[in-house]
């Protein structure tokens, strides 16, 4: 089993199989567990750790929002949750997409976003991890509302998004909004 370690302000950030552990000199001062699991799927958020894993590095090459959202989490580390998740088939142990947050929630609304590669399209998996991960934000404590925005012409995201319970609040030029709210 390896771990892998890095300087992360004045702490050492060890990563063992999706736990952190926090350490400044010999005590333990925190323990973090963040991923989200379904029946299929494993949403694990991108930091500064595991994009050194192959199955990060192969995902992530090329990605602009991933590499923009790393820049701002090496400024500002409570994004950590509220930004880009890889989704992981726990069959094939690949990367089939991503999914996440575009910033921290602010009056407790968050936007969500998705992309997933062609071959994983058209089996479930989007529906699967944007309500997954939806749930997981209402557990926070820290968000009452769920948004996102689509093309009118993406049809597959739009039966996302109807299938997950969200329902569309506008229509301005080519976009649809949609938003969510925790009672429903």
């Amino acid at each position: 089993m390896q771990f892998r370690f890095t300087l992360y302000y004045i702490f050492f950030l060890y990563h063992l199989d999706n736990i952190y552990i926090f350490v400044m000199s010999k005590y333990v001062i925190g323990v973090i567990s963040l991923r989200v699991l379904t029946e299929r799927l494993k949403l694990v958020p991108i930091d500064l750790v595991n994009i050194h894993t192959s199955v990060f590095e192969n995902y992530i090459n090329n990605k602009k929002h991933i590499k923009s959202y790393l820049e701002k989490l090496t400024i500002d580390p409570d994004l950590l949750g509220w930004g880009v998740w890889l989704v992981i088939s726990k069959d094939t142990k690949e990367a089939i997409g991503d999914i996440g947050f575009k910033g921290k929630p602010v009056e407790e609304t968050v936007e969500v976003g998705y992309g997933f590669l062609p071959e994983a399209r058209n089996k479930g998996y989007a529906t699967e991890s944007v309500e997954a991960l939806i749930k997981w934000a209402f557990s926070t404590h820290k968000v009452n509302q769920v948004i996102a925005e689509c093309l009118i012409e993406n049809h597959q995201s739009i039966k996302v998004l109807e299938k997950i319970g969200m329902h569309r609040v506008d229509n301005k030029d080519e976009m649809i909004y949609w938003k969510l709210l925790k009672d429903n």
